[in-house]
């Protein structure tokens, strides 16, 4: 799990969200419904009632594909504006790493998805996205919270 500076017990028990790279890309496009889906839970990490995460894999995807459709200088003032947001870069440690390739080798998922999926299951957290793949995974491999596409 990722360290926690704050171990109070309101810490220990607050939710704790994972994006993917779906979500953030949903959200940066304004799409309905993840514009407010993502936002709720931007607005309780921002009031401190949620913790927000999202792999630096996934965030490194969400700016290869904006690269690709807005150019690098577009790309780069969306990645700073979300990261100067509540949200958490997780980094992509070994055991990370070890359980997304063991996800990625189990289940018909992209390897970043496995990131994404790794994180939630290492944080005990829903992973919030639309991403048809990462969707049909058993429940027993992933918490989600569903965004339906625009």
């Amino acid at each position: 799990m990722l360290s926690r500076p704050n171990t109070d017990v309101k810490s220990r028990l607050m939710r704790v969200v994972v994006l993917d790279a779906w979500a953030i890309l949903a959200l940066l496009r304004g799409e309905r419904p993840a514009v407010q889906i993502v936002g709720h839970y931007v607005n309780q990490a921002a009031a401190g009632d949620a913790r927000l995460l999202v792999s630096v894999i996934n965030l490194g995807e969400v700016l290869y594909r904006l690269i690709q459709n807005e150019g690098m200088a577009a790309a780069r003032r969306h990645i700073a504006s979300f990261r100067s947001g509540p949200v958490i870069v997780a980094p992509a440690r070994d055991p990370l790493v070890m359980e997304a390739a063991a996800l990625k080798a189990a289940h018909p998922i992209s390897y970043a998805d496995a990131f994404a999926v790794a994180t939630a299951r290492s944080e005990r957290a829903v992973l919030v996205t639309g991403d048809v793949e990462i969707l049909q995974l058993p429940r027993s491999v992933v918490r989600t919270r569903r965004i339906e596409r625009a």
